[in-house]
């Protein structure tokens, strides 16, 4: 056999393998590494888009934690005015009722006052009298007198 014609087969099955590489395997093989690109490019996208949707989901959730912290500031602002408020109340109502008391108390005092004053007055117009008996010793009749008497006791 001749080197020329071996290495002329050999090149004509190469060249056969090749067309049939080619146009068999070859659009196979391209067509799952066009599949496999497309893959891992959607992957890359989504992991993109998970990216960006994580981005927003914490601007998100910062934000309603600064409305919540901001919300629970105003509740508890508004609940320290009421609290506030309350106690202002509570000292309002504690003064209108010492004042009642007080008043109530001045005006018991009064009647008190007045009562030992109706007491002293009797027993003033009883001395008076029994001072009078003494001194004019003579018996004075308390009902002849009387008016004599109630306006003395009037008159202290």
């Amino acid at each position: 056999m001749n080197i020329n014609l071996t290495l002329i087969g050999q090149s004509i099955t190469f060249l056969f393998f090749v067309w049939f590489c080619h146009a068999f395997v070859w659009k196979a093989i391209r067509g799952a590494m066009e599949e496999r690109e497309k893959q891992i490019a959607d992957g890359l996208d989504a992991a993109d888009r998970a990216g960006r949707d994580l981005e927003l989901a914490q601007e998100k959730a910062g934000k309603q934690l600064r409305e919540a912290k901001a919300e629970a500031a105003s509740i508890i602002d508004a609940a320290n005015k009421r609290a506030n408020q309350i106690v202002e109340e509570a000292k309002d109502a504690a003064r209108q009722e010492g004042d009642r008391l007080k008043a109530a108390a001045q005006a018991e005092v009064e009647q008190e006052m007045n009562r030992a004053k109706e007491a002293l007055r009797s027993k003033v117009a009883t001395l008076a009298l029994a001072g009078a008996e003494k001194v004019l010793e003579a018996s004075i009749d308390e009902s002849a007198h009387k008016d004599m008497l109630d306006k003395l006791a009037a008159s202290l």
